[in-house]
């Protein structure tokens, strides 16, 4: 009987959650998943700190899983604002074995989640993100641990097929992943310099090699054996390059939304922000004691003046 790949990337997904975290990360996540009333279904573990082991003077990145907003919070606005624009970003601050962790989470439901990395769904942000590395933390059983490894494994079928719509004739694992890493960059506000696709793609580039080969066989892939006589009709390759144009223009407003949600219910928002673009782009960003005040407005003119300097694409 032949292998499913569906499976097997499900399978590859679920022996990369096997890899051990350092108790800072475990520490960290259960303090946070404490907050949400037992409804948490998992706390998964992404982004640099993951990549690098990193952690002492840095900030550690999760996504909280929850079964749904209106269990999760005790405050019905941060339900609704949950609802309306998901995630709700938040940050976190603990002390282990001497070491101040500083965390950044964000919360989505298991419905959001199951459909943000769906091909259907136009912002690139979370099937972006979780086509890359990450860790289930804290799983609440195994029939939720399947789920969002198959959710997980979903991702990364939506990074590359959403590709492959517009640039067909990149099959070599390298072109796929890194032309799909810098559409989606341009599709949200990132302080993130050139070439930072290329350096993803080469930190892990095993893993994403493995992983193309299970994805081209799921999307039917065939090598080409020479390039084709002639280019598709001009209208097959207009429809790819709408949807990129949409994904976008909706993700730098989504973005841009997110940031002034942010600056609410993230203690210290805008002296993050400030840091991390300063960290991306080289641009520095002074804060002041009455931008930390007005953080909304300050938030909104701190983005025009940024974007006039180049932070953001």
């Amino acid at each position: 009987m032949a292998a499913d790949p569906n499976k097997e990337i499900q399978d590859f997904i679920l022996q990369e959650w096997r890899r051990t975290v350092p108790e800072e990360v475990t520490v960290a996540a259960k303090e946070i998943a404490a907050q949400f009333n037992g409804a948490v279904s998992g706390v998964l573990f992404y982004g640099s700190c993951l990549r690098t082991g990193e952690i002492e003077e840095k900030i550690l990145d999760f996504y909280v899983i929850v079964d749904s907003y209106s269990k999760a919070y005790s405050k019905r606005w941060l339900a609704v604002a949950n609802q309306i624009l998901p995630p709700n970003v938040f940050y976190h601050e603990t002390q282990v074995n001497g070491i101040t962790v500083r965390s950044k989470y964000a919360v989505l439901s298991r419905p959001d989640l199951a459909f943000r990395v769906r091909p259907e769904c136009l912002n690139v942000s979370v099937w972006a993100r979780f086509c890359q590395p990450c860790l289930l933390l804290l799983p609440k059983n195994d029939e939720t641990k399947l789920s969002i490894a198959s959710d997980i494994g979903q991702a990364v079928k939506t990074m590359l097929g959403n590709y492959l719509d517009l640039v067909p004739g990149a099959k070599e694992s390298r072109d796929l992943w890194v032309g799909a890493f810098e559409q989606t960059y341009s599709a949200e506000l990132r302080s993130e310099r050139k070439g930072k696709g290329l350096e993803i793609y080469l930190l892990d580039q095993d893993r994403y090699d493995a992983l193309t080969a299970l994805v081209e066989e799921v999307l039917e892939v065939i090598p080409d054996p020479m390039p084709p006589l002639k280019q598709p009709p001009r209208t097959e390759r207009l429809v790819p390059r709408l949807r990129w144009w949409a994904r976008r223009w909706n993700g730098k407003a989504v973005s841009f939304l997110r940031l002034v949600k942010a600056s609410v219910t993230f203690d210290g928002g805008i002296d993050y922000l400030a840091w991390k673009i300063k960290r991306h782009s080289g641009v520095e960003v002074e804060i002041t004691d009455r931008m930390r005040r007005r953080p909304v407005l300050s938030g909104i003119r701190m983005f025009w003046g940024l974007k006039r300097k180049g932070a953001f694409k």
